[in-house]
């Protein structure tokens, strides 16, 4: 009862955090599991996204995990085929890679046996059923790659807005400026 009573309080912990906090108690094994979670990640969800076989999941570092995220370590239709006589017992796994400096935007499902390569942005809503390149944008359903890293900087470089350095009510007029809303 104790041992329950703890792991409760370890989640109730982990979805307060901070991402980064979130990203570092992973990576120091903060919750069970036997996955590995490199340094300076961040998890932008209250709950630990590694489903069942959380051991056949390896994240790199400055990896960012946006909310809704899944990691799928197994095919589930198996139980058709375990139903109907024809595999019976037999379930099917594979491992999960993710990178160095990877984003996986919202609700994105990654499925087993897949690696996403370095500097890669994996864009909402995307399920990644093969690998993906390093120095890549993937999206869609089933993601594919639709631009490189460098297309992607072209793309933004001269539009986006340095704002990491404000607060959030700086972040906030600066951005009723911009869009000139009263």
């Amino acid at each position: 009862m104790i041992d329950k009573i703890k792991q409760k309080w370890k989640r109730y912990k982990f979805s307060h955090a901070t991402p980064s906090e979130r990203g570092m108690m992973l990576h120091h094994h903060y919750m069970p599991g036997h996955y590995k979670v490199g340094v300076g990640c961040e998890f932008l969800t209250t709950t630990v996204p590694f489903g069942s076989e959380p051991y056949l999941i390896e994240i790199g570092n400055y990896v960012r995990i946006t909310s809704g995220v899944k990691f799928c370590t197994h095919d589930g239709g198996m139980w058709v085929l375990r139903h109907n006589g024809m595999l019976e017992n037999a379930d099917y796994f594979g491992r999960i890679k993710i990178e160095d400096n990877v984003h996986i935007g919202w609700d994105s499902i990654i499925m087993p046996g897949v690696t996403i390569g370095k500097n890669t942005v994996i864009g909402v809503g995307s399920i990644v059923t093969k690998d993906i390149p390093p120095n890549s944008v993937a999206v869609g359903s089933p993601a594919r790659v639709i631009k490189s890293i460098d297309e992607y900087y072209e793309k933004y470089k001269d539009r986006v807005d340095f704002v990491k350095n404000l607060s959030c009510a700086e972040k906030e007029q600066y951005l009723l400026r911009k869009f000139h809303i009263k």
